[in-house]
């Protein structure tokens, strides 16, 4: 399916978000998740389901000043 990575097109198999940050790579990293704007908790991202067209983002935490 058809959806967007942090403002890129991205061809993805996942049906979850949580089956797409293993798909990533992502699935041991600390991140917060949003789909379609919509913040998605840890807990949260195995039943969020993912559909055509969906805007996923991924975020990392950074440090500095």
């Amino acid at each position: 399916m058809q959806i967007s990575v942090n403002g890129k097109p991205c061809e993805v198999r996942a049906e979850t978000l949580a089956a797409l940050l293993t798909e990533l790579e992502y699935e041991d990293a600390v991140v917060a998740t949003a789909r379609n704007r919509d913040f998605v908790r840890r807990r949260d991202r195995a039943e969020t389901t993912l559909a055509e067209g969906d805007e996923i983002e991924i975020l990392t935490p950074r440090q500095g000043g």
